[in-house]
């Protein structure tokens, strides 16, 4: 397969997460989006690291980098999910716009 329909497949995914994040007002649903952000970079560094070395097999700086950011994903998840709980358990909503009234 062609570098170009990687890196197609992964524009795709990450306009679908942007359009995600700009547009869902419910918080989990947010977080999926940036999920989906942050797969696409996934399958671009992947991507690029076998388009730059396709001949040196010792050499696997995309797949490393994108092993960094699945543990930076899971990370984020498990914060983001623990925000959201402690949001629905003080609003009983998980609404972004009802995040502003936690204000001091």
């Amino acid at each position: 397969m062609l570098v170009n329909q990687f890196l197609f497949l992964g524009a795709i995914l990450f306009c679908i997460g942007i359009y995600g994040v700009l547009a869902r007002k419910n918080a989990v649903l947010v977080l999926m989006s940036i999920e989906l952000i942050l797969n696409a970079c996934n399958i671009n560094l992947v991507a690029f690291g076998a388009m730059w070395h396709a001949n040196d097999v010792s050499n696997m700086s995309g797949q490393v980098f994108a092993l960094f950011v699945i543990a930076i994903a899971a990370a984020e998840v498990g914060v983001g999910l623990a925000i959201v709980l402690l949001i629905y358990r003080n609003r009983q909503s998980i609404d972004v716009n009802d995040v502003d009234l936690l204000k001091g």
